[in-house]
């Protein structure tokens, strides 16, 4: 049931407001406020699917409680109600995030209409909350190992702030999970998360690929193009096995971060960035300095925060929720009946060597499934994952 509160100090008009609303819709749990600071106290104790708010109002205005609100229930609709006077502000509450406004005295079709349409717009965000979350799923950290607990923790305190993040680990330890997380539990995670394999990506490409290119540029170069840097602009932007990137592609990043501007290749035209760096390496990038490989000021202006994800082996406590994760995972995918794993199955399992870390973990526990019996026991790991 949509619950709405009514801040208004003119009662007649608080009555007006509350008469129509409760005669459109049985269902509208309404609530009332007789000025600013009572209506802030209630928004701030309470979860409102939409508030009307008056903007002229003793002890505190309208437009302070929308500021004031904006900061503690950012997703809670505001609908301002204004005089004649108070056109010129009622629009100025739009640009501060007001949905809409409506004036005094309210037209009943305005009223029910920007009514409505608010509260389909606040379902629709939690509709989209909801996905999100279940997106989310697709990059669940999995264990409770002292080892995954720490790294948990330090995402936690890490995530909300900007600070530039470098993670190291083996190929296959899930760094690119850690770097997920910390955009998706960031002030940033309603913006694009823009990920860049640099090892992937030729050596001659890598600065196109970041930062973009002008029409003529190099051959290949037939019309203007953004890099990466532009499209994970306000959001995050990734750099996996950033140990592979080319000197003069890390000139130009340790510029990116210096100055929050990057030039397309071609150009001399300075274009502003606001883009958290994540970083990832599987290499000693400490090694890569010395023998000239990497730039020791990079590494300082990336380094600000050190994640280290260790292998797969130096968290074996974790290995049986993995195999449980995965076998539902791969069953879903494949569309057949779950298969459990016997006791010994996965006690053999966990003495293994895992050199490939996660990912080869996820392979086996696939072949096994598809391989192994109605329950995969001992004998399957041996006959289908020896080591």
């Amino acid at each position: 049931m949509p619950r709405i509160l009514v801040i208004e100090d003119e009662s007649a008009i608080r009555r007006v407001l509350v008469k129509i609303l409760s005669e459109e819709s049985d269902t509208y749990q309404l609530e009332e406020a007789e000025d600013g600071l009572k209506g802030l106290e209630a928004v701030k104790n309470n979860d409102y699917d939409l508030v009307l708010c008056d903007i002229k109002m003793p002890k505190m205005d309208g437009v302070e409680v929308l500021e004031a609100a904006r900061k503690i229930k950012p997703e809670t609709p505001f609908i301002m109600i204004s005089g004649h006077g108070d056109l010129d502000t009622a629009v100025n509450t739009m640009r501060i995030g007001a949905f809409d406004y409506i004036s005094k005295p309210p037209d009943l079709n305005r009223l029910l209409t920007t009514v409505r349409n608010a509260l389909d717009r606040k379902e629709l965000v939690v509709e989209n909350k909801i996905l999100k979350k279940k997106v989310s799923k697709n990059y669940e950290m999995i264990g409770k190992s002292e080892e995954i607990t720490i790294i948990k923790d330090m995402i936690e305190k890490v995530a909300p702030t900007d600070a530039r993040v470098l993670i190291t680990g083996a190929n296959g330890t899930g760094k690119e999970l850690v770097a997920h997380w910390l955009h998706e539990k960031s002030q940033r995670s309603g913006a694009p998360f823009i990920e860049v394999n640099c090892a992937a990506i030729p050596s001659e490409l890598i600065e196109s690929e970041l930062f973009g290119h002008v029409k003529g540029a190099f051959t290949s170069a037939v019309k203007d193009r953004a890099g990466k840097f532009e499209a994970a602009n306000k959001g995050t932007i990734f750099l996996d096995e950033i140990g592979d990137m080319s000197l003069s592609a890390q000139a130009k990043v340790l510029r990116a971060l210096q100055e929050s501007k990057i030039s397309r290749v071609g150009s001399d035209k300075d274009i502003k960035v606001n883009v958290r760096v994540l970083a990832a390496t599987n290499k000693d990038l400490k090694k890569e300095i010395e023998e000239g490989n990497f730039r020791e000021d990079l590494y300082h202006r990336l380094a600000v925060i050190l994640i280290k994800v260790p292998s797969l082996n130096d968290r074996r406590d974790d290995i049986p929720l993995l195999i449980e994760h995965f076998a539902k995972k791969i069953v879903n995918e494949q569309g057949i009946a779950p298969k459990a794993f016997s006791a010994k199955a996965i006690k053999l399992l966990k003495s293994y060597d895992w050199t490939g870390n996660i990912r080869e973990l996820r392979n086996v526990v696939e072949r096994l499934i598809i391989l192994g019996g109605s329950e995969v026991t001992e004998e399957d790991v041996k006959l289908f994952a020896s080591k």
